[in-house]
């Protein structure tokens, strides 16, 4: 079932709502990581769908992926409670502890407070705290309640729930606004901001009604050539599906009536190419009374998946944080791999102006913290760009942890004139990130042994010229042969470089305990995305 918990009471709403209050006066402390005196606990939980969230290998392990928060410990006042399903490696501890400059090691630890639920269930980390009255009671113990914040992955009723157990207010938008981020709520807010978006449907909950909507779209569209359909609560593409349409020339509009049209479409859908693994009709159809679904026109030619990421302050502000081209994966190039920082300069600030209009409209609705807006981009026979939204994400995401740790590491800031990110010292900067250097060789690594390659090899984050790579996942990496990593560069070659040498040095110190022609071919196609 979707993760939504049951409907707030008004006393519980009015509780929440007071909590939250509390964060428009401490904003301004709370912006700056070097005046943080407060205690941030950090709830890392993928309260998702948990069937859909189950096609990513190695989900348990993504509570890594905010392990960034760890660097706001530089600030020798600020204190951190970090928790997870199962207990953290400590050499990840470590690693991102050794990070902190101008800070002992000792001194940070020692303001770190990490605790377990020792479940590794396929269950909302969330759910899990709420389960265990007496991890619920340390942390409420550890707090300054008067100085604390949570921060989380995304907000449901579970994150809500907890936050008013605690008594502290949750920096995230309130459970009540997650329409807005599932797909028919994106295509309402597109449509109201005046941001092009594909032709498509309403949210529908059977099979029967999707091929009635799927006929409709055809209709409108008579070249249409492909659709796309979409779990609504679909997550990082993995409930995407591409229906070919150029099968059906035979049922097609103007031949056929609608009725032998809708039979045509819903017989066509179970070979469907599905973008998860192991996904067949039968699975994805039973999803479709939880989670509804809705379909869009394909957009044919030559694209890229760039987007957009936002932020709400506290007290009513929207503010553009970054673009990023996303590098997409899967049978269709549906499934987010990793990204590239900033977005190509051609239409980098394009995205910025439509993300203020989508942040001003979740602001009016009450959205707090952060957004996503993800678009395609198709270029034109003149060589410019069309852009087309196609999803708001109300939530962290994959671009948020790789765009933190740049800030944080350097102290730079982003400057919306531009679009580029610069360091303090004033040099532009760039990055490439992925959650998906995998590779069936790396499997049985352990921490340790990465940390071993990462000094023997030099492949450590330079603090003093602020270039090199940051990894993340450690978790991952033994049981499923998977990594994630930020390559920080001033160039994009010199980012693009940093990376494929981590993969090299990875390939060369496994290659020896297997077949080389069982090491997986590079699963981010970075090239692809090579500036003109």
């Amino acid at each position: 079932m979707p993760v939504r918990g049951s409907a707030p009471t008004t006393e519980h709403a009015a509780r929440f709502q007071n909590l939250q209050a509390q964060l428009r006066d401490r904003w301004q402390a709370i912006d700056d990581p070097d005046s943080d005196n407060y205690d941030i606990l950090v709830v890392p939980s993928f309260s998702v769908d948990q069937e859909e969230g189950g096609k990513i290998q190695g989900l348990l392990h993504y509570e890594e992926r905010l392990l960034f928060s760890l660097i706001r410990l530089r600030n020798p006042h600020a204190r951190l409670i970090y928790v997870t399903a199962m207990p953290l490696s400590p050499v990840a501890i470590e690693y991102y502890l050794q990070l902190l400059p101008g800070i002992p090691f000792s001194h940070a630890r020692d303001r770190l407070l990490l605790l377990t639920a020792y479940d590794s269930s396929l269950r909302p980390l969330t759910e899990k705290i709420l389960e265990r009255p007496r991890l619920i009671e340390r942390i409420r113990l550890s707090l300054r309640r008067d100085r604390a914040y949570m921060v989380c992955y995304n907000s449901t009723a579970l994150e809500q729930e907890l936050s008013l157990q605690l008594g502290i207010p949750l920096l995230a938008s309130d459970p009540g606004l997650l329409y807005w981020g599932s797909k028919s709520g994106s295509r309402e807010i597109f449509a109201e901001t005046s941001v092009f978006h594909p032709d498509g449907s309403k949210c529908v909950w059977n099979a029967e009604d999707l091929a009635r909507e799927t006929a409709l779209l055809w209709e409108r569209q008579p070249h249409l050539q492909r659709c796309v359909v979409k779990l609504n609560e679909g997550f990082s593409g993995e409930g995407n599906a591409l229906l070919d349409l150029r099968s059906l020339t035979g049922v097609a509009p103007g031949q056929k009536t609608r009725g032998e049209r809708v039979v045509a479409i819903l017989r066509a859908f179970p070979s469907m190419r599905f973008q998860a693994a192991g996904e067949t009709w039968d699975s994805y159809a039973r999803r479709l009374p939880d989670l509804g679904a809705i379909v869009e026109a394909f957009i044919e030619g030559e694209k890229r998946s760039p987007s957009v990421q936002g932020y709400i302050t506290p007290n009513g502000k929207v503010k553009i944080l970054s673009t990023h081209d996303q590098i997409l994966g899967g049978a269709d190039q549906q499934i987010y791999l990793g990204c590239r920082f900033p977005a190509d300069a051609e239409y980098r600030l394009r995205l910025q102006e439509y993300g203020l209009r989508v942040g001003q409209a979740l602001l009016k609705r009450g959205a707090m913290e952060r957004y996503c807006v993800d678009f395609v981009t198709a270029r034109r026979f003149d060589g410019n760009w069309d852009i087309a939204a196609v999803e708001i994400n109300l939530r962290k995401g994959g671009t948020t942890h790789p765009f933190m740790l740049l800030k944080l590491l350097t102290n730079g800031h982003y400057d919306t004139q531009t679009g580029s990110f610069f360091s303090q010292q004033g040099q532009e900067k760039f990055y490439i990130a992925s959650d998906n250097l995998q590779a069936s060789l790396y499997r049985g690594l352990l921490p340790s042994d990465l940390m071993d390659i990462i000094a023997h090899h030099r492949l450590h984050f330079d603090s003093s010229t602020r270039t090199g790579s940051v990894f993340h996942l450690l978790g991952a990496l033994s049981e499923f042969g998977k990594l994630g990593l930020t390559s920080i560069g001033n160039s994009f070659e010199e980012a693009e470089a940093l990376y494929h040498r981590v993969e090299a040095v990875l390939n060369e110190e496994t290659q020896h305990y297997g077949d080389r022609a069982n090491l997986s071919s590079p699963t981010l196609p970075i090239a692809g995305l090579c500036r003109d």
